[in-house]
């Protein structure tokens, strides 16, 4: 039978403490909220005593968010703890989290302090944070470069004091996994009252170890792991929440455990954190980048194609994502490529598939990223297909620094021309309005970018449009010396793609032929 793990979240005090990243009290109320629906246990809302700021947010967060137990940090200080209390006292579910060093190194140049009034300070405090709650936390700080007989001591110490957590930090990352595996069974072998209290711990991501030492203490009998979402934090940032999380719950089969954590909530509560902290997540980040889903080698997707076990061991609903994403590039094979084709509703015979992609592999040498509207302007150049519902005849602008930009446009749309004058902020912007209008369609224009494909005066003009329309995103090009239009040939050829694309979406037709 599996342990329960419990998750205690710290993105909103060690996770703030990341440069830049620090929050306004209604910002954290939202994150709050959110990992309320992420399932957390444990919320370390702020550290009361350091600001007003803080004591709001953990006032409000402990009285307004229902479901984790809400914690405040406070130093070896009655003051601290005092507090950390007053922001706490209107709260359902409260902690109080409090923490000294054991390490020499910290006694002896920060504290100043010897063992002896180390150990008599945190028993003091300890016993003070229980004339407030029941639920109190200790913290021996920079654990893992303590020696050890004093670090047990200690230990001992403060659970006998009243102490319900004892929670062992790696405070700079300075421990590794086997190390902090043999760190833990030691505490449960050598602290007698150790099955008094839950062993959490703490660890920080210097060597890049923190998901890693986290998980071999709960493999050696840790019962709360502290981590932030996307791994923020001090220095280089805690473990990361949704890596252990995700990782206990796919090897349940070698770590016995769990947690309580709603996997499906991950990416929303990840994708808040960034946004508000204003901290991209890496592409390659495991579990929320961009890429943790994503597959380009030929081998991977075949096989993908073939059985998901194959290479993918999450499944990306599980945490939110919604599904896998195959991307088109030079490393990818013939069956993925044939297999997004029959996505956009094309069948090439063998001989046209052939030939596309071949020309796939050239495109994806010249740029980064493929997209379908690329594999569909390559597979219809191939089957001898090109639909053309709104064709340019002619446009006529006027703009001057003390006219408003006015147009004239004349439009093939199927058998008929129309012809349409329009206003707008721009030359090009009164273009696209009047097509719009024309063509009565409801696409949002996501970028417009022009570049000159040659030098001088007379250069060509490239530019390149992104619509989108009903989830459908389409790139749509242009070349001309006039850049005007060059901008409207562009939006054209957008949305006779979008054009396409509807009609075969309307129809059921899967043949290229009916486009």
């Amino acid at each position: 039978m599996s342990r329960l793990i419990q998750i205690f979240d710290t993105t909103l005090r060690d996770g703030e403490q990341s440069p830049g990243a620090t929050m306004n009290v209604e910002e954290k109320i939202l994150i709050a909220r959110q990992l309320a629906r992420l399932g957390v246990d444990i919320i370390e809302a702020g550290f009361a005593v350091s600001s007003s700021g803080d004591f709001e947010a953990i006032q409000k967060i402990s009285q307004e968010v229902e479901g984790p137990v809400v914690c405040s940090l406070a130093r070896a200080k009655a003051a601290d703890v005092d507090s950390a209390w007053e922001a706490l006292k209107g709260g359902e579910k409260v902690r109080i989290h409090t923490f000294i060093s054991t390490s020499d190194i910290h006694l002896k140049y920060q504290f100043r302090m010897t063992r002896k009034e180390a150990l008599d300070r945190a028993v003091e405090i300890v016993q003070h944070s229980r004339g407030y709650v029941e639920d109190v936390e200790f913290s021996p700080m920079d654990a893992t470069r303590s020696e050890e007989s004093y670090l047990c001591e200690m230990l001992e110490a403060v659970i006998s004091a009243g102490a319900k957590t004892v929670n062992i930090p790696d405070t700079v990352g300075y421990t590794t996994p086997e190390e902090f595996h043999r760190l833990i069974q030691a505490i449960r072998r050598r602290v007698p009252n150790i099955d008094q209290a839950v062993i959490s711990v703490h660890c920080h991501n210097d060597l890049g170890l923190a998901v890693s030492n986290s998980l071999s203490a709960v493999h050696a009998g840790a019962g709360q792991v502290e981590c932030t979402i996307n791994g923020i934090g001090e220095r280089a940032g805690n473990a990361s929440l949704e890596e252990v999380v995700m990782a206990l719950r796919t090897r349940k089969d070698f770590f016995a455990a769990d947690t309580q954590i709603t996997t499906e909530e991950i990416i929303t509560t990840s994708r808040l954190v960034s946004r508000i902290t204003r901290m991209p997540v890496q592409p390659n980040k495991a579990i929320v980048g961009a890429n943790a889903f994503a597959h380009e080698s030929g081998i991977h997707q075949d096989g993908l194609l073939k059985e998901k076990m194959t290479y993918e061991i999450i499944r990306p609903e599980s945490v939110g994502v919604g599904k896998t994403r195959m991307v088109l590039g030079k490393h990818s094979g013939r069956h993925a490529f044939k297999n997004r084709l029959e996505e956009l509703g094309y069948h090439p015979n063998e001989a046209d598939l052939n030939k596309a992609f071949e020309r796939l592999k050239h495109l994806a040498d010249q740029k980064k990223e493929i997209f379908d509207e690329d594999l569909e302007a390559i597979i219809s150049e191939e089957m001898g297909r090109k639909v053309e519902r709104y064709r340019l005849v002619s446009i006529h602008s006027e703009s001057g620094s003390n006219i408003s930009p006015k147009v004239t446009v004349e439009l093939a749309v199927g058998e008929q021309v129309l012809k349409k004058a329009g206003q707008g902020d721009g030359v090009v912007d009164a273009a696209y309005k009047t097509i719009a209008s024309m063509t009565e369609t409801k696409s949002h224009l996501k970028s417009y970018v022009v570049k000159g494909i040659t030098g001088g005066t007379d250069a060509l003009g490239e530019v390149t449009v992104i619509l989108e329309e009903r989830e459908r995103r389409v790139m749509g090009h242009g070349a001309d010396t006039d850049i005007i239009i060059a901008s409207v040939r562009a939006y054209l050829n957008g949305l006779n793609k979008l054009a396409a694309w509807g009609d075969r979406k309307n129809s059921g037709e899967k043949e290229v032929g009916l486009i």
